[in-house]
C-alpha cells in the first residue's frame, strides 16, 4: 500500500459559498425531497450546522468542495451570504482528493434502531420531526410506497405517508371519499405544495389539543371534526343567498343532510314513502332520489 503523509489540520474559513467550486463528479446524490428539506432547515437555522471540507487548489485558484456539495448548494439556495468551511491549503494529489471525497461519503456510523425510535418519539412537534430528515424507511414505521410516476424534474413536491390501524382505515377512507366526491381523482392524493404547511399546522394543533404523539391518531381527530361539519361542504355547490345551485353536476348526500348515516327506522320510513311515490307515478323508478323534488315542491306550496 502506498504510504501517505499526514495532513496539516484544516483551518476554519468564513466566506461566500458562491465562491466555492462544486464537484463535477459526485458519487453522493440527494433525492429531491431531502434536498428541499435541507434547504428549509438551513433557511430556518440561518447558518450551516455541519461544515463542508474544501481544498484550496493553488494551481488553478479554485476552492474545491471535496465534501458537503449539497450543503453548499443548499446554503446558496437558502440565501446565506457567508458560511464556514474547513479548508485544506496544502497540495493534494488527485488520488488523495478522491479518497477524501469517498471516505466522507462512505464512512459513517449506524443508528441503534431502538434508541433512534426512542429519540424520534420524544419529538412532539411535527415540524421538528420533519427537520430531522428521517424518512419512514429509516424508522421502519411504514411500508415503502411507489411514487415513481411522479417525476422530480418538473414538480416541486413533498410526500406525506400516513399509517392507520384497521379500525381507523375505514373512517379515513370514507372521510377522504366525501371530501373529494365533488371531483374526479385516482387513488393517489395530490395537493399543492402550499397546502402542505397548513396540514402540518392542523396535525400539530390536533396533537397538542389531545396530547397525542402519533400523527395518524392526530389525523383521526381531524377527521372526526370533519365528520361533524359535513354540511358545510354544501358551500361547494349551494348558494345560500339565492337558494340555487352554484354549479352543474352532482352533490354528495352527506352535504345535504350533514350526516353520513341515518337511523334505520327513518331510512325505512323514507324508503316506504319513495316506493309509494313510484307506485303512484310521481317519481321515476330509475330515479328514486326525485322524491326529494316532490318534497321540496310540497314545502314550497305549503
Amino acid at each position: 500500500m502506498e504510504e501517505t503523509t499526514q495532513l496539516a489540520p484544516p483551518q476554519l474559513v468564513e466566506g461566500d459559498p458562491r465562491a466555492l467550486t462544486l464537484l463535477d463528479v459526485n458519487a453522493r446524490f440527494l433525492p429531491h425531497e431531502q434536498f428541499r428539506q435541507l434547504v428549509a432547515n438551513i433557511h430556518r437555522d440561518g447558518c450551516l450546522t455541519s461544515t463542508p471540507l474544501v481544498w484550496n487548489d493553488a494551481d488553478s485558484g479554485r476552492l474545491v468542495v471535496l465534501s458537503g456539495n449539497h450543503r453548499t448548494l443548499a446554503a446558496i439556495e437558502a440565501g446565506l451570504k457567508t458560511i464556514w468551511w474547513m479548508q485544506i491549503d496544502e497540495p493534494l494529489p488527485r488520488q488523495r482528493q478522491i479518497a477524501l471525497q469517498l471516505s466522507h461519503n462512505a464512512i459513517a456510523g449506524q443508528d441503534d434502531p431502538a434508541i433512534l425510535k426512542e429519540l424520534y418519539d420524544e419529538l412532539e412537534n411535527v415540524e421538528w420531526r420533519q427537520y430531522t430528515g428521517l424518512d419512514d424507511k429509516a424508522l421502519d414505521l411504514l411500508e415503502k410506497v411507489d411514487v415513481s410516476s411522479l417525476g422530480e424534474a418538473n414538480l416541486d413536491f413533498a410526500s406525506v405517508q400516513l399509517m392507520f390501524l384497521p379500525a381507523e382505515l375505514g373512517r379515513a377512507e370514507a372521510a377522504f371519499d366525501a371530501a373529494r366526491s365533488t371531483a374526479t381523482a385516482d387513488q393517489r392524493w395530490l395537493a399543492g405544495l402550499e397546502q402542505y404547511e397548513p396540514v402540518l399546522d392542523a396535525l400539530e394543533t390536533s396533537r397538542a389539543a389531545y396530547k397525542i404523539g402519533n400523527s395518524a391518531t392526530a389525523l383521526g381527530a381531524i377527521l372526526a371534526v370533519f365528520e361533524r361539519h359535513l354540511g358545510e361542504l354544501a358551500e361547494g355547490w349551494f348558494d345560500a343567498a339565492t337558494g340555487e345551485p352554484s354549479r352543474k353536476g352532482a352533490a354528495p348526500l352527506e352535504t345535504v343532510f350533514g350526516v353520513r348515516e341515518i337511523p334505520v327506522e327513518t331510512a325505512a320510513a323514507v324508503r316506504a314513502a319513495i316506493d309509494r311515490l313510484i307506485k303512484d307515478g310521481m317519481v321515476p323508478e330509475a330515479e328514486p332520489w326525485r322524491a326529494l323534488d316532490v318534497l321540496a315542491a310540497g314545502e314550497a306550496t305549503s
